[in-house]
């Protein structure tokens, strides 16, 4: 006789259960010590919480983990928690993330209004390290370098592909701030290799020789190492970050401005 596949028998072989912060009491969910059944009966399911005290605590966690990693290997420099707007564009999300000292990464031109908005409401200052990632729209484009130009003074735009930086050279006023997105060594195909993925790590330094090194509109200020991935414990993972470390290196000798690589992925 068949036993019938059922979705916990799928969910207890794929995840360990009860993850932090989960736990069941008298055979109802508990979320950080909220019964989740009252919601459930509230509001009814599927449903998306925030449980705002998870999100000190997580840019806490990155931080412990940076300083301990940075401590064990005499590394002198800082860390930087940079949070992306992407993860939530809520204001009660966003009110609480800048309550822990944080910068911001943008990947979008509605990331931008919210930077302005948040501003105006005293929430961040014009100092605020302000990573603009992601592929770049017209109007996006149009955005960072307003940003810029009203005084932004921490705004790094992120070149995407080697044609971006030709924007900012035309419309910033001032001097502007650079960083350069590598992407993975793949091989280039119709199906996955995309300008989103950013500039492949053979081409960076021939972008950055020609557009940047010596235009005095330009500052390069970070590389962002990009795996399309996420950031995983593999030998795939580490070999990548190695050879974003090695160019980091080679760039470096050419560019006294560079001084941050951004993780992410």
């Amino acid at each position: 006789m068949a036993v019938p596949n059922r979705y916990f028998d799928l969910i207890d072989q794929t995840f360990y259960f009860p993850q932090e912060g989960f736990d069941i009491e008298d055979g109802y969910l508990v979320f950080n010590g909220v019964p989740l059944i009252y919601l459930i009966r509230k509001y009814g399911t599927p449903l998306k919480l925030t449980y705002l005290p998870k999100i000190g605590s997580q840019v806490k966690k990155a931080r412990n983990l940076f300083t301990r990693a940075m401590k064990s290997v005499g590394y002198r420099g800082k860390y930087y928690y940079c949070y992306c707007t992407k993860s939530s564009h809520f204001s009660y999300v966003l009110n609480e993330v800048l309550k822990h000292d944080v910068h911001i990464e943008t990947s979008s031109a509605f990331d931008i209004d919210l930077i302005r908005r948040l501003h105006k409401k005293g929430r961040l200052s014009t100092d605020t390290i302000i990573v603009c990632n992601g592929f770049k729209t017209e109007g996006y484009l149009e955005r960072i370098a307003a940003l810029i130009n009203d005084g932004f003074e921490n705004v790094i735009p992120i070149c995407d592909n080697m044609g971006e930086i030709d924007y900012y050279e035309q419309h910033v006023k001032g001097k502007c701030k650079i960083g350069i997105r590598v992407a993975t060594e793949e091989e280039p195909n119709f199906e996955f290799y995309t300008s989103r993925l950013g500039i492949r790590n053979a081409d960076v330094s021939r972008f950055f020789h020609e557009k940047i090194k010596d235009n005095p509109k330009f500052e390069l200020k970070m590389l962002h190492f990009f795996v399309d991935t996420g950031i995983k414990d593999t030998l795939y993972y580490w070999g990548e970050l190695k050879k974003a470390i090695k160019l980091y290196g080679e760039i470096k000798q050419h560019s006294k401005s560079l001084n941050a690589i951004n993780i992410g992925g």
